[in-house]
């Protein structure tokens, strides 16, 4: 049975865990997103009640 055989499975797993934790985080980690978030106003807004009469 072919596919009791670990060998060549073995290193493809090995292989694709290496090129997930050692090649692709940095690619991952280096993107730049093309508008940095910029910071608002921290200024309180004073906002007036509503005078609704609520019956």
């Amino acid at each position: 049975m072919p596919q009791l055989n670990p060998a060549p499975w073995l290193t493809i797993l090995i292989f694709s865990w290496l090129v997930f934790l050692i090649i692709i985080p940095p690619k991952i980690t280096a993107h730049i997103f093309p508008n940095e978030p910029s910071l608002k106003n921290t200024e309180k807004v004073k906002t007036e009640p509503w005078n609704w009469p609520w019956h």
